[in-house]
This record gives structure tokens, C-alpha cells and sequence, in this order.
């Protein structure tokens, strides 16, 4: 590695003093409320790298620092200013903050190409930062989503002073971007356009009428998923070149850890995620990788949080996710548990409170944190639901399958239609699609799905950790996708959103070979990838399975020719009927990990 002397001053464009505490009157009682220590800013620092591009950093420092201090570092696309914030709180805590802009934005030099750098260039970035005068050695880092992989991605690379990572909602390429089980999502071309050049276009991101009338165009014109960026107006090199691997191959798998890299963390690791995270696939696969793979010291340092949250409440948390409300516990203060963390990493303080254990989770319904040893260690007790029906008929909520405790004998099979030029469902997607309560879908599944009741449950009941289905189906094309959806049904008749899977059908047996469906050949389908989320059921809940191709403006669609996805359009398009077995030989069933009440 070349080795980069010190231009600190030759470096930096200015020095600015950010005066954020108000001005205290001389008469003011002992009483009020300390202001804010000042914070001092160096601006547009300059980062070399191996390559020669300079990468742009804002630092916040404490004012008047006594002596160097550990480094806490984000290396983001969104631009520097957006993390301000953030990084105001840590230097009024006694920690340097450098936000620093990822190559090819905002204003750091070079080309931005989505994952494929930040490797290298996170580790350049720690090694330069640990030699600056502000700093005693010891780089941490700090952020989620796009920043957390890049946490991921700079440790793949064992930079000697990197101290400890905190990766929330970690993207993870290949898994659960920019496809999630090789499906990709209309939203691709929202973020693409969202980190296009260099300057933010937060506006523009957030215009939802704009976005969902482009994703409307594609899907009732019967356009061709690859013509997404034409009909958004942005032609994009990424997404043109992300649609040509559309399984897990080397192009993706070089960009996360190995697993000879999992075995070489032993720094402490503090992973964050949410049930209702759309990057929980990302981080839970780093997490479980590194379990797997890593060595005992490297897996007794890593610890997990698994929140109610969204995406953005793994690091802002808030009580009300999607129409559903949580407990005061649930609302963590992020900044506070980080700096804690921090300062029991970089400064030999005290392990913070909240982690008792090395994994926590939050009990919906029951408003709890609950704690455990490990994703093992969990006391759930999978049980098994057999799909079921009368006669073959599970087509609607009223007309419904059930999901029963006893294996099932002779029955009749349940059938769907899928008719990919259908565009009636567009019509219950124009609002609402973020509510975790919302079943307009599954009221009007017209023909294309199954539904499948479990009875009430007598007394409250807590289902903690992944749930897998097996089902057994064949159908009349070479391929199609499946959707199936998990839900509390009350009482009352409300309902609450629990978890999902996609399975794209040639992928059934992998994810990385493509095996198409023979006509008429009875298969076994496995959904292995739902999110993990703890929820304790009201008494009297039902759980509701809904098993349906999906049809949306939000997803690539499956015209089912057996072709190149991304290529079909209208005139490759086959309906699909699909047959649903649940018999002695083919005994499709929900696993559902329950655990057993408290004895009083």
C-alpha cells in the first residue's frame, strides 16, 4: 500500500469557527440549561487516495481540543451536508466528525459507480484520517443503508486503524440490491436518478407523483423493464449494466465480504436493523455470514439490535410505522446508544446499558425489548401449518383455505390465474402502499391467489424469528413469480402486516442457476427469505397466508415466457395457471416460530 505524507494545511481550504452555543447573559441562574459546546469546522478537506482522486470532507472538531481524539467517519452518496447533523452532536461529544462524499458527488473527484469503489476507498480514507494531528489512531465509522455497506466494504479491506464499525440497514449487493431474489423493484430507478451527479436531488427523489406516474406508464403500456430509464427520462449506464447479471455472480459477490474476510473480523460490531426495514435481507446476511464464518473472538464482539423500525428509523426511530403504533421503548435515542457505543470502543468506557446481550429485539404487541445469547438462543419452537381447503376453494377471505395443525390426507388442489395483461390491480396501488394495515389487494385478488385462515388463537401469542413456507405447485408455463404475505387478523377484522417473500419460479432451486418450470410437472417451491420480526398476536388473532403472483407498478413484471425478464413485454405474455398441492405426497406447510407463554 503507498503511503501518503502529511499535507494537512497544504490541504485545507479554510478554518471556521461554528459558534452553535447562544450567547449566555452574565446574570443568568446557576439553573438554566448548559448550552451546546462549540464546535470548530475544517472545510473542504481534501482525502488523497491510491489512484490520486481526492475525496471532499467536512470535520467537526470540538473547539479548543486539548488533545487528538478517535475519528467517526461517513462515507456517503447523499452529500455530506445531509449527515450534518449527526455530526454536530458527536463533536459536541468529544469526537472528531468527518463526512466525507464518495467518489463522483458532491465534491469529491472522480466517477460515482454504485458499490465498486468503497472498498479501497474506505480504507484509504481511515488510514489518512488516523495520521491527521486530531486524531490519536482510532477511526470508527458511522451510518446506514448505502453507509452501512460501505462500513461492510471498507472493513473487507482490514484497515489497521479502523476501531469498530456500526453498520444500520446495510445494503448488501446481490441480495437485496438492486434486485431482492432477483426481482428487481421500479424503485432502482428513483434512487439512481436520486445519486445521478454530483449535486443532491433530494426534490426530485421525493416527488412521488412524478415517480409513480413514470412506474404506471411502464406497467400499463406493457413496456419492457429495461425501458425504465427511458420512460423515467434518465438513460443510465448502472442500471442498464445491473439488469445484464441478474443473479448473485462475481460481479456482485466482490463487493462484500468472503468468507475467509468474516473470518478475519474480530473488531467489535454493533449491526441495526427493523421488522419493517426494506434492507433487513442486507444486514441480516452480513450478521449471519458472520456468525457463520467468523472466529469466536469476531463473533463474541458482534451484537444486533432488531427494531419495529423502517428503513429510516433504524436511525431515526419513530413510534408509527405504516399505520401501526408501538410502545415508548420502541423510540431508542439513536445518537445517545452510538455514543455509548463509541465510547465504550474508542475510549474503554462502560458497555452501554441497552445491550444486556448480544442480541435485542422488540416484541410488537406486547410494546417489550426482550434479549438473547444469539438468533439460536431465542426460545421459538417451530410449528407447523398445513395448507388446506374444501373442495379446492381458498380463492378470497370469505371463500379461504385454512392453515391447520394435522397433516393433511387426500384433498382437492387449489388453482389461480395469472394473466400478466390484467392492469386491474394498477387501480388499488395509487395510495396507501406504505401501510402495513392496508388489504385492499388481498380483498380483490380477481382470480390471481390463494388465501389461507389459521383458527383464532385462544390466548396472546409471540412469534419470533423467520417463518418458511413450502409449497408444492406446477403450472402450464416455463415461469412466473410468487408473492406470499403473512398477516395478524384481529378479532375486530383489522389487520397487521407481519412479513413477505418473492420467488422468482426458475430460481426455485437457486438463486444463481436458472432451472425453467416443465409444464405440468409438480414442483416444490421453498420461501426461505422472510424478514425476521417479533410480534406478540392479540387472543383471538388469526393468521392470514396469501399466496399470489404479483402484479404491480413496483415490480419487474413476469410476462412467464421463459425469456429474459427485463426484455419481456405484452407480446411475450402467457397466462399462467398455477395449481397448489397440499396432500400427503405433497404436504405444502407454513413454519411458523412460536413461543410458548410464560407460566404464571
Amino acid at each position: 500500500m503507498p503511503r501518503y505524507c502529511r499535507r494537512t494545511s497544504l490541504l485545507l481550504i479554510g478554518l471556521l469557527v461554528l459558534r452553535t452555543a447562544t450567547v449566555a447573559a452574565a446574570s443568568a441562574s446557576a439553573d438554566e440549561p448548559t448550552p451546546p459546546k462549540e464546535v470548530d469546522l475544517l472545510w473542504a478537506v481534501k482525502i488523497p487516495l491510491r489512484d490520486g482522486v481526492r475525496l471532499n470532507a467536512t470535520v467537526y472538531k470540538p473547539a479548543a481540543m486539548k488533545a487528538s481524539l478517535p475519528v467517526i467517519f461517513t462515507l456517503t452518496p447523499y452529500i455530506a451536508d445531509s449527515y450534518h447533523d449527526r455530526a454536530m452532536y458527536f463533536a459536541q461529544h468529544d469526537y472528531v466528525f468527518a463526512l466525507v462524499d464518495v467518489r463522483g458527488r458532491g465534491n469529491s473527484e472522480g466517477h460515482f459507480e454504485p458499490f465498486v469503489n468503497e472498498a479501497r476507498d474506505g480504507h484509504d480514507v481511515v488510514e489518512w484520517l488516523a495520521r491527521q494531528p486530531w486524531c490519536n489512531g482510532k477511526v470508527a465509522m458511522w451510518g446506514g443503508s448505502y453507509a452501512g455497506f460501505d462500513q461492510w466494504a471498507t472493513l473487507k479491506e482490514s484497515p489497521p486503524h479502523l476501531a469498530t464499525i456500526v453498520p444500520a440497514a446495510a445494503a448488501h449487493p446481490g441480495v437485496d440490491f438492486p434486485a431482492f431474489k432477483n426481482i428487481y423493484s421500479t424503485y432502482l430507478m428513483q434512487w439512481l436518478t436520486f445519486t445521478a451527479g454530483v449535486t443532491p436531488n433530494l426534490k426530485l427523489f421525493g416527488e412521488d407523483d412524478f415517480w409513480v406516474s413514470k412506474f404506471r406508464r411502464l406497467y400499463l403500456e406493457h413496456r419492457p423493464f429495461q425501458d425504465l430509464d427511458l420512460v423515467v427520462g434518465h438513460r443510465n449506464a448502472h442500471f442498464q449494466k445491473w439488469l445484464q447479471h441478474p443473479t448473485p455472480d462475481a460481479y456482485f459477490d466482490e463487493m462484500a465480504p468472503s468468507a475467509e474476510d468474516y473470518r478475519r473480523f474480530d473488531l467489535p460490531i454493533l449491526t441495526i436493523t427493523g421488522q419493517y426495514d426494506g434492507d433487513q435481507a442486507g444486514a441480516m446476511t452480513y450478521y449471519r455470514r458472520h456468525m457463520h464464518h467468523g472466529s469466536p473472538k469476531g463473533r463474541d464482539r458482534h451484537y444486533l439490535i432488531l427494531g419495529p423500525w423502517d428503513h429510516a428509523g433504524t436511525r431515526t426511530p419513530s413510534r408509527e410505522v405504516g399505520g401501526l403504533r408501538f410502545g415508548s421503548a420502541s423510540k431508542l435515542d439513536m445518537n445517545d446508544l452510538h455514543r455509548q457505543w463509541y465510547d465504550w470502543t474508542l475510549k474503554g468506557g462502560p458497555k452501554p446499558d441497552f445491550l444486556k446481550k448480544p442480541v435485542a429485539y422488540y416484541v410488537t404487541g406486547a410494546d417489550v425489548w426482550k434479549y438473547a445469547d444469539s438468533l439460536e438462543a431465542v426460545p421459538a419452537q417451530p410449528v407447523k401449518f398445513y395448507l388446506n381447503s374444501t373442495d379446492g376453494h381458498a380463492n378470497d377471505v370469505f371463500h379461504s383455505g385454512c392453515l391447520d395443525r394435522h397433516r393433511p390426507g387426500k384433498s382437492q388442489p387449489d388453482r389461480y390465474v395469472y394473466n400478466p395483461l390484467d392492469l386491474r390491480p394498477v387501480e388499488f396501488q395509487k395510495e396507501g402502499e406504505n401501510d402495513l394495515t392496508d388489504q385492499r389487494q388481498v380483498m380483490t385478488l380477481s382470480g390471481n391467489g390463494l388465501v389461507y385462515h389459521s383458527e383464532p388463537f385462544p390466548e396472546p401469542t409471540e412469534i419470533t424469528g423467520c417463518v418458511k413456507l413450502t409449497l408444492w405447485m406446477a403450472l402450464d408455463v416455463r415461469d412466473t413469480d410468487f408473492e406470499v404475505v403473512l398477516t395478524e387478523v384481529k378479532s375486530n377484522g383489522t389487520s397487521v402486516h407481519l412479513t413477505n417473500d418473492l420467488l422468482r419460479a426458475r430460481y426455485r432451486e437457486s438463486l444463481r442457476q436458472a432451472k425453467l418450470v416443465e409444464p405440468g410437472r409438480i414442483n416444490c417451491y421453498e420461501f426461505k427469505a422472510f424478514s425476521y420480526f417479533s410480534r406478540q398476536l392479540a387472543k383471538g388473532s388469526r393468521l392470514r397466508l396469501v399466496v399470489r403472483s404479483p402484479n404491480s407498478i413496483y415490480l419487474e413484471k413476469n410476462y412467464n415466457s421463459g425469456g429474459v425478464v427485463s426484455k419481456e413485454s405484452n407480446k411475450d405474455a402467457r397466462t399462467a395457471h398455477v395449481t397448489l398441492y397440499h396432500e400427503a405426497e405433497h404436504p405444502s406447510c407454513l413454519e411458523v416460530p412460536l413461543i410458548a407463554p410464560e407460566k404464571k
